[in-house]
């Protein structure tokens, strides 16, 4: 094994993305090493490289990962080396008073802090949601590597550590998706299609998309969107109404986040909705509301993070899906490129041309 491996950093703001020679060391404690075999390109992964989620710099990029299991620490449990993993972002602790009471996703300490991983010149980078996996290796603790079906591909394995989830999570776990209910989706990027198909999997009675990119439309279609609003061409709430006899939907998911999309989403309510936020805000977003409506619409508002998932439960089952053929991940990934190919790829999702870019390491 090298006493090296390759990474993904951003030194500042705007910086460019270069590739470092990273010193490896063994997994301690409860860590596990893996070998990376996919990584998904995020806008997550945006918002830090541009300083607009952080300003830690320099950070080691990348956080939707796939791998194998190389290495184990002393104290690592429920893993083996060899075993196919997802590293999840999110794992609840277990232990805090919210987990003992049956509320993972209400723990603390949710998302775990890696350490700071020393680059070959000895600066400190900050590894993007606790994970900086855009490399050749990561290292994390044993509760984030969840073990899947190894016939899984790393390219379709990959996007189950961020956007599948957070989107699929938030219409099934966070909103309780029904029979009975009519869904919105807000932005069908790649949150916002797998949150359609989170929608599909619980069984809505129907699954409205909105959003101005024709072919984003087209894929949330295809993943099983009953009807499509092309917000440049139509009035949404007007739409949106029409579809639903005049009621309004009984569960509204904003994948995109910020002002403008919330107020749509509000609109779009009927009373007694669910309204989930699922796309993270900017930094000094802000919204104003009218108490009174919001009083007398009832229902709930909600932020769903990671789609509310409890890692070792989800990502298996999306995994069986994909494989049972009942989620088509194949149409969520736009392209796939080598590693050192990562900017074409974020330029690419920037520009609104993909759902996904999967580099294959």
């Amino acid at each position: 094994m090298s006493a090296h491996y390759r990474g993904a950093v951003v030194r500042r703001p705007h910086g460019p993305l270069s590739f470092e020679d990273i010193p490896l060391r063994a997994p301690a404690g409860d860590e596990v090493l893996i070998r990376v075999t996919a990584c998904g390109l995020c806008h997550s992964d945006v918002h830090f490289m541009h300083g607009t989620s952080g300003t830690d710099f320099p950070y080691l990029v990348g956080h939707e990962v796939a791998g194998v299991i190389e290495a184990l620490g002393p104290d690592a449990a429920g893993v083996a080396v060899g075993d196919t993993v997802v590293v999840a972002p999110m794992v609840a602790c277990g232990e805090c008073r919210h987990c003992r009471a049956g509320r993972p996703e209400a723990c603390p300490s949710r998302l775990p802090r890696r350490p700071k991983v020393g680059l070959g010149d000895g600066v400190a980078a900050t590894p993007v949601l606790g994970v900086g996996g855009l490399a050749e290796r990561v290292i994390v603790p044993a509760r984030q590597a969840i073990a899947i079906d190894p016939r899984v591909p790393p390219k379709i394995a990959a996007l189950l550590g961020c956007g599948v989830p957070s989107g699929f999570g938030a219409a099934v776990n966070t909103a309780q998706v029904g029979p009975a209910d009519d869904v919105v989706v807000i932005g069908c990027g790649g949150v916002g299609v797998a949150a359609v198909a989170g929608a599909v999997y619980a069984g809505a009675r129907r699954v409205i998309a909105v959003d101005t990119n024709p072919d984003k439309l087209a894929a949330a279609e295809r993943f099983g969107a009953t009807h499509v609003i092309d917000a440049f061409g139509e009035d949404p709430v007007e739409r949106v109404r029409e579809l639903t006899g005049g009621a309004g939907a009984d569960v509204v998911l904003d994948a995109v986040g910020g002002p403008a999309t919330f107020a749509t989403a509000d609109a779009l309510r009927a009373p007694g909705s669910r309204l989930v936020v699922v796309g993270a805000p900017r930094q000094g977003d802000t919204v104003e509301l009218p108490l009174r409506r919001l009083f007398l619409n009832g229902g709930s508002i909600r932020v769903s993070i990671w789609g509310d998932c409890v890692a070792s439960r989800d990502l298996p089952l999306l995994a069986g899906l994909y494989l049972d053929g009942r989620l088509p991940l194949d149409e969520y990934v736009s392209g796939s490129f080598g590693m050192t190919d990562a900017q074409e790829g974020y330029d690419r999702l920037l520009a609104g041309k993909a759902l996904r870019i999967v580099l294959v390491i």
